[in-house]
């Protein structure tokens, strides 16, 4: 615990979940969703967040798998304030020795976690509850120039997302690139 931060390194190191520490009562709660200097401390990181976004998303719409590529690539802290979502974060950086691997994260309003995507990784989630309301703070602004996709259900990428029907997606996402013909990080 480093200050008001729990920081844990998923089965990928580089994703980090964080969570607050909370404090609570009947009355209800309280707790800093973003603190620089705790960031900082706790993870080792010294990041600049550009760009806060918000979506509502219902039960079983799956966004993803996006990223952006150089010279506009995104770090991303994101976080669930209403509902639950499966979120995945899969390494897209061709040297890493985790390349091609995901992780994924249950996050809820109940365990107010947080995960920290940096770049080099393609996000994705699906929402698990009737609703849900995603956070995320990014380290570069939107790009839709250099926003890619990986389809959702890459057969190499193997991902266990927590399907009980098929997924609601967008378009873009339902069309997707394959993982072995995406363009990633060198």
């Amino acid at each position: 615990m480093s200050g008001h931060l729990k920081v844990t390194p998923t089965a990928i190191p580089d994703v980090l979940i964080v969570e607050p520490r909370v404090f609570g009562d009947a009355r209800g709660f309280f707790f800093e969703s973003f603190n620089q200097q705790a960031f900082r401390d706790a993870t080792g990181l010294d990041l600049n967040f550009v760009q806060d976004n918000h979506s509502r998303s219902a039960r079983g719409v799956l966004r993803g798998l996006h990223y952006q590529l150089p010279p506009h690539e995104q770090g991303k802290l994101v976080r669930v304030v209403r509902g639950s979502v499966f979120d995945v974060a899969v390494d897209i950086r061709r040297g890493s020795a985790t390349f091609g691997r995901w992780v994924g994260v249950e996050l809820s309003e109940e365990n107010q976690r947080q995960v920290w995507i940096p770049p080099g990784f393609a996000h994705g989630f699906m929402v698990t509850s009737d609703s849900a309301d995603f956070l995320y703070k990014t380290t570069a602004y939107y790009a839709p120039a250099h926003e890619r996709c990986i389809v959702w259900n890459d057969a190499r990428l193997s991902i266990e997302w927590p399907l009980t029907d098929a997924p609601s997606l967008s378009a873009k996402d339902a069309s997707g690139t394959a993982f072995d013909r995406a363009e990633v990080f060198a």
